[in-house]
């Protein structure tokens, strides 16, 4: 078998001419040769443009095959190993490029445009690709998440697992099962919050409001073990580490507020895996709410209460219309009873009689 560097050389520079004027392969068999020269000009470069790509094909799969365990041992970040192993490819293929131009006669000089021309399309088509590598190189440095990941943006509040990061964009697969494509430039200026950065178990809050009338230390105790009970939760041992600070491992339930409408109590509580956030919250405060049932907690809600007494002033109430109120000395209730009694006995200002006819004045 000819070695690839030297098939890929002769397709494209060592040629023997021939009499149709085309050039056939110096290191092909007498018959390909004999083959080559009665064919075409056009279909021979067409030929020639087909051996070049199948051959940079073959060539990046098998240096890409041959480098990626090495490239993997060395950086021990599958970005980082993707990325040099697309830039294998990206080289290869360059090579193959300016190969099917040189089958066509077009020089490396040809290609090369103005000063004026060049600028002007690196500035206006390239500029954001420009800034979306750039930050891409800046992200693979930074190494704020890594493939495999669980990330959330937080101007969206879209969750999900990285995918792929490549110096343009980076690929996240979302828990709705879509993938969302993000240019780098963009994830630079967006907050991420990536829940397996350092360690898989994530703090989360919950914060449930109960009354005044409540027995408020019942009611924490019912909470922690409402939390403890459901799978997922970390119900106790050594405290977790966060930065210099150590937190409880179990659930911990604290007085947050004295609200208007009752005592807001929060819910501190780790769970072992970030993938079933929402799932775990509706487990606790399903398990809240069955062991109040029989307790002396109860769940606030939005209110108001009028309380009317001496110093409220007078009191108006307003009944089909008619307006009562406490200023005469006569009790507004009786009043209102004897306007409607009024009001029944009388049909447009007319008496009538118990049948429903009109009574004789």
């Amino acid at each position: 078998m000819v070695p690839w560097p030297r098939v890929l050389g002769a397709v494209v520079g060592q040629t023997t001419p021939t009499a149709s004027g085309q050039s056939a392969p110096s290191w092909a068999p007498s018959w390909v040769q004999t083959v080559f020269n009665e064919l075409p000009g056009p279909v021979v470069q067409v030929l020639q443009v087909l051996v070049i790509v199948l051959l940079a094909y073959a060539v990046s799969q098998l240096l890409v095959r041959l480098l990626g365990r090495r490239l993997a041992r060395r950086f021990r970040r599958p970005s980082l190993t993707q990325t040099a192993l697309r830039g294998v490819r990206a080289v290869v293929y360059v090579f193959a490029f300016l190969s099917i131009m040189g089958v066509y006669g077009f020089e490396l000089s040809d290609l090369t445009l103005s000063v004026a021309v060049f600028s002007a399309v690196v500035g206006v088509i390239l500029a954001p690709i420009v800034g979306s590598v750039i930050s891409g190189v800046f992200l693979l440095a930074d190494q704020p998440y890594e493939i495999g990941d669980m990330i959330e943006l937080a101007e969206r509040g879209q969750r999900g697992f990285v995918e792929d990061i490549t110096l343009r964009y980076t690929k996240i697969f979302t828990l709705d099962n879509t993938f969302l494509v993000v240019p780098n430039g963009t994830m630079r200026d967006r907050d991420v919050v990536n829940y397996s950065a350092e360690d898989a178990r994530t703090r989360q809050a919950l914060d449930i409001l109960v009354t005044y009338e409540s027995d408020l230390p019942r009611a924490r105790e019912l909470i922690e073990e409402s939390a403890r009970g459901v799978e997922g939760v970390v119900s106790g041992g050594p405290r977790i580490r966060v930065g210099a600070a150590r937190y409880p491992a179990g659930p911990t339930c604290y007085i947050d507020e004295f609200a208007d409408h009752g005592i807001n109590l929060r819910l501190r509580y780790w769970i072992e895996e970030p993938y079933w956030l929402l799932r775990v919250r509706s487990r606790i405060q399903t398990a809240f709410d069955e062991a109040v049932t029989d307790e002396d907690v109860e769940f606030a809600y939005p209110h108001r209460h009028h309380v009317f007494d001496g110093t409220s002033g007078e009191m108006q109430v307003s009944v089909d219309g008619r307006q009562a109120n406490r200023s005469d000395g006569a009790p507004a209730r009786d009043r209102l009873d004897a306007e409607r009694e009024h009001v029944g006995d009388t049909v447009n200002g007319d008496e009538t009689d118990p049948d429903g006819g009109d009574a004789d004045r």
